[in-house]
């Protein structure tokens, strides 16, 4: 009966990637490759629990490292560091999301930080039989993790008066477009979009998009075209099917796929995955 509910009666998901090329496998004793499994908050748990029950049920060779960190422990530096090093020595890990309030740096942003897993990687993609606006899903929204909105770089220069430090670097630009080039040309994906506000932020959405389009000269075999993210929205409600790879950075994916995904059907609770050359943290 377990067997039956792999593959989820959602209109549309988002599917983590395969693996990288250059990416090792986990740690592996007795045949099985031991997986950090981070059950985190909300409805972690109740996810974690799932998939460890269907892995034991099909046999899957695979060991779960449970490591305890959720808001009740993130004051616990030890706990984030067996985190971290776990995830260091297994090389691949499950992670559910980590709630923090507060006026810090959550632990989810230092989490991508401490494993530069500088790449984020979503796909999403249509069901065959269920029924939803559109059909023929398949795209891959690939963005940059590290840097940009999401680096939390914020103070408060005078009361009243709260400045947001938008940081894009040529290094972390040419990276991530690499990534994606790279990643469309080993899983056969015919096109890269590049996905900015250059038009309004012309310096940092600038360089990131200057460094795309630089990149694709090194890749003649895949088409590629540029986009503004208010666009973006528009036409991945009008005809999404016209996308297959996406590079963004960090704080556009979330602008562009997130309501696609409700107006598609579904809440945003598809899979992620977070990668870099030597760890992976999905």
């Amino acid at each position: 009966m377990l067997r039956t509910l792999v593959r989820p009666a959602l209109s549309t998901v988002s599917k983590s990637a395969s693996t990288i090329s250059g990416f090792k496998s986990g740690t592996k004793y007795g045949g099985k490759t031991t997986v950090t499994l981070i059950p985190g908050d909300g409805v972690g748990p109740e996810i974690a629990e799932s998939v460890t029950t269907l892995f034991k049920e099909m046999s899957v060779p695979v060991e779960f490292e449970t490591i305890d960190l959720t808001k009740y422990t993130l004051n616990d530096e030890g706990a984030f560091n067996n985190a971290i090093t776990s995830l260091k020595r297994n090389g691949v890990g499950l992670k559910g999301v980590l709630n923090r309030s507060g006026d810090f740096r959550t632990h989810n942003v230092e989490f991508r930080g401490d494993l530069d897993t500088y790449a984020n990687v979503v796909r999403c993609m249509s069901f065959e039989g269920v029924k939803t606006h559109h059909s023929g899903i398949d795209l891959i929204a690939i963005r940059e993790n590290t840097e940009g909105e999401y680096s939390c770089l914020e103070h408060e220069s005078v009361s009243g008066v709260v400045e947001c430090l938008k940081v894009i670097t040529r290094e972390k630009s040419m990276r991530i477009a690499k990534f994606a080039f790279d990643y469309a040309l080993e899983h056969n994906r015919k096109k890269v979009t590049c996905i900015h506000k250059a038009n309004i932020m012309k310096l940092s959405d600038g360089l990131f998009k200057s460094c795309c389009a630089e990149t694709a000269k090194l890749y003649p075999s895949i088409d590629y075209d540029e986009q503004i993210v208010d666009n973006t929205c528009q036409q991945l409600v009008i005809n999404p099917q016209q996308f297959d790879v996406m590079v963004m950075p960090n704080l556009v994916r979330n602008r562009c796929i997130q309501p696609w995904s409700w107006f598609s059907g579904r809440s945003w609770s598809g899979a992620q995955q977070e990668l870099r050359r030597r760890h992976r943290c999905i």
